[in-house]
């Protein structure tokens, strides 16, 4: 009887130490295949080239400095840093001039505006403000005595910082548009009230859009739960309005010193939305339009998964975000991004058109393609990269 039960107990701990010798083998395995990018640094610089290119040849004409066309060239410029492709440089160069280094057109202050419009008086409505990240880089890029470049951006900015309003940001894509305007003009002049107003305006932003318990961020006030539900009754937080703030949120903290007042808090508030965009992305590797709720406008989308793939891997590259936590899901946006987005053509496919939120039974797929969306592509690919050793 004795014998009988010391094999048997000797038994069950072999068994035991074999399954978790094979448990802890397959997970490692799990691990570094979910860890793997195949992409070389010089397959990285052919796809940036490949879609850049196709963008740029099938756009001669440079349009306007409305958002949509600005959000474009905040990638061509990422791409340019990457390749240093001067047909890059030179097409937001033309882009540029042909808009006077100017936003809205408005001379006379007494009718500048900041709710939604798209003619010349909505000088102070971050859409037409966008336009200024690229002035300040090409300002950097191409020498610093042309201070034209960057003129406007300060008499627009400089005016609205002397005003007592605070409600400037009042919808998520403001964010991307004008929070990293005021940090590159800050680190171009010094001046610290561009750090100042931006947490000002921040905090105004924060107080009606931000969802603690979510940690994401409405797109405005209009989609605050419970006001606002999903198709299926969920709280609706819309993939490219976080995808702009997740990516405004990488832009400002790489443009700060360590000793900017609230530079930790912004830290915070990434890691919180990188914690929980990390729960929400679909095995394919995508982010569905309505985040939280899949079946409200199911299918992939490009231009809230590319802006989230370029600010994850802005963290990791950066040391803000764990590497090994991360990585898995940078991998999977990675790959939807090349094998799904980027057609063979250079196209970028299934990016949802112009809107404001997740719009069920909307037509997104392979032929859906948009400047911005080009634009958060490049971002992406400028990371990966810089992420590959």
């Amino acid at each position: 009887m004795y014998q009988k039960t010391v094999w048997f107990l000797s038994f069950i701990l072999i068994s035991i130490l074999f399954t978790g010798c094979g448990t802890t083998k397959d997970n490692k395995e799990t691990t570094n295949q979910e860890s793997s990018i195949k992409e070389s640094k010089e397959d990285v610089i052919s796809i940036i080239n490949k879609v850049n290119t196709h963008w740029q040849k099938n756009n001669l004409n440079p349009g306007n400095a409305f958002w949509h066309v600005s959000a474009y060239h905040t990638g061509n410029m990422e791409a340019y840093k990457i390749t240093k492709n001067k047909q890059f440089l030179d097409y937001s160069l033309a882009w540029a001039e042909k808009n006077q280094w100017m936003g809205a057109k408005s001379q006379d202050k007494s009718e500048w505006r900041y709710n939604y419009g798209e003619n010349d008086k909505y000088v102070l409505f971050g859409d037409w403000q966008i336009c200024f990240q690229t002035y300040i880089d090409l300002y950097n890029f191409t020498g610093k005595k042309d201070a034209y470049k960057m003129a406007r951006a300060r008499e627009v900015m400089e005016y609205q910082m002397s005003t007592s309003a605070n409600d400037y940001w009042w919808w998520a894509d403001g964010l991307y548009m004008v929070m990293p305007v005021m940090t590159k003009l800050y680190k171009a002049t010094g001046n610290d009230k561009y750090l100042e107003k931006l947490e000002e305006y921040l905090t105004y932003a924060d107080g009606i859009m931000y969802d603690d318990e979510a940690q994401l961020y409405y797109r405005d006030a209009k989609y605050v739960y419970p006001k606002h539900k999903s198709a299926n009754g969920k709280k609706d937080f819309w993939a490219r309005g976080d995808g702009w703030v997740f990516a405004g949120y990488a832009k400002i903290i790489q443009d700060m010193p360590d000793t900017a007042k609230h530079k930790q808090e912004y830290i915070k508030r990434f890691k919180a939305m990188a914690e929980a965009l990390a729960a929400s992305q679909q095995k394919e590797g995508y982010w569905t339009r309505s985040i939280l709720d899949p079946a409200h406008a199911p299918g992939p989308e490009t231009s809230g998964t590319a802006f989230f793939t370029y600010a994850f891997l802005w963290g990791i590259n950066n040391n803000i975000l764990d590497k090994e936590v991360y990585t898995p899901v940078i991998n999977k946006s990675w790959n939807y991004l090349i094998n799904t987005a980027l057609q063979a053509n250079g196209a970028v496919g299934y990016v949802q058109p112009i809107g404001e939120k997740a719009i069920p039974g909307q037509v997104v797929n392979v032929n859906s393609t948009a400047d911005f969306g080009v634009g958060a592509f490049l971002l992406a690919a400028s990371e990966m990269y810089r992420f590959l050793n």
